[in-house]
């Protein structure tokens, strides 16, 4: 086959597989501050989910992080469209993708951006509910993108946020 020819059939498979990693990982793409519709695996449970805001870093507050780690405190707005009430950690359902791929969750680690979500949170239908997610990663590391699932992060339907925030 001629060079250029194979440099056409590559380039297109490139961009086709572009294209189908977030649909083959389950992701629901979205830019920053775009609310994505989310279902449980609970019948009629389902959330409007906005990542709001990123702070990188986040200031502690209390103990500081070790020396070769930093906080990046994530803002999520979770309003309830379903009819079933959720109850559940925003924190295990929230994680933070680095652009060498690595994948970091939530945790519940107060801190001076903002409020963080209590441990559990019980949302009922039509209620909307605003805190803080923050996570622990290595100083180095460069956050690609932040994902909120259902169920604790298990639910199928998965929100994928690209990072930065503005």
């Amino acid at each position: 086959m001629p060079r250029s020819r194979r440099a056409r059939r590559l380039r297109g498979s490139l961009l086709a597989f572009a294209f189908l990693v977030p649909a083959l990982l389950g992701a629901a793409p979205g830019g920053s501050g775009e609310t994505i519709s989310l279902a449980g695996s609970e019948p009629g449970l389902r959330l409007d989910v906005t990542l709001t805001r990123v702070v990188d870093p986040a200031a502690p507050a209390g103990q500081e992080p070790a020396g070769n780690e930093r906080l990046v405190a994530t803002r999520f707005r979770l309003e309830n469209t379903g009819t079933a009430v959720y109850r559940d950690s925003p924190a295990s359902a929230a994680h933070l993708l680095t652009t060498t791929g690595h994948r970091f969750s939530g945790e519940d680690i107060p801190t001076t951006a903002g409020p963080a979500f209590p441990e559990t949170v019980t949302l009922d239908p039509g209620g909307t509910v605003e805190g803080f997610v923050t996570f622990r990663l290595p100083r180095d590391s460069d956050p690609a993108a932040v994902q909120f699932a259902l169920d604790a992060g298990l639910a199928d339907d998965v929100g994928h946020w690209s990072l930065p925030l503005s």
